[in-house]
């Protein structure tokens, strides 16, 4: 028999076959993913910061807003117990000033009320018939007036107004024992004086 014929067959195959998925490599996968996450992280680690310093600055407006507060608190305690204080003074002066002036405006009507008694005594215009009586009636009207013009004075020592008496008390022109025995001595002899008066016309008319 004749020898068999040995058929060779050969086989084509692409060298792009033997290669793999035409796609990215692993590792430049990989390496992009790890970019991207280490570009998300900055990018949060960004915002968490730019938080972060959103938070201080907040807390430092808040604690400044709190000092401020604590300062207006202060003053204001610091204020109102001053105010008040002086408020209360203030009243007490003006209640005080309010009764002296009270006093003041007495004073002045009665010794307006004296000066003028004072001022229309006339002894120039006494006749003989009424001298006494109305000597009488002006010792009455000077030593009143003296009296309460001392009082006023004794008063007003021991208060703010005690320089409109210039620190002088009043003092009598006349005093009452002598005003006395001037008055009881002028009743006795008014009969002798008149007497004599009389004589002494007729003798000059003769």
């Amino acid at each position: 028999m004749p020898p068999a014929t040995e058929h060779t067959h050969h086989l084509k195959i692409r060298s792009t076959q033997l290669e793999m998925n035409p796609g990215a490599p692993a590792g430049a996968r990989q390496g992009e993913d790890v970019e991207g996450k280490l570009r998300a992280a900055q990018v949060q680690l960004e915002q968490l910061q730019q938080q972060r310093e959103d938070l201080e600055r907040q807390r430092q407006e808040v604690e400044t807003l709190n000092s401020r507060k604590r300062e207006l608190i202060s003053a204001q305690t610091e204020l109102t117990e001053r105010l008040s204080s002086t408020l209360q003074r203030i009243e007490r002066e003006l209640y005080e000033l309010k009764d002296h002036t009270s006093d003041l405006e007495q004073a002045r009507a009665c010794f307006a009320a004296h000066l003028s008694k004072l001022e229309k005594i006339n002894p120039d215009g006494w006749t003989r018939e009424n001298l006494a009586a109305s000597l009488e009636r002006a010792m009455a009207i000077v030593d009143h007036a003296d009296d309460e013009f001392s009082q006023a004075a004794e008063h007003y020592s021991r208060s703010r107004s005690s320089n409109l008496f210039n620190g002088s008390k009043a003092r009598r022109v006349v005093s009452g024992d002598f005003a006395r025995q001037f008055r009881n001595g002028l009743a006795f002899n008014l009969p002798v004086i008149v007497l004599g008066s009389l004589a002494l016309i007729v003798y000059l008319l003769k």
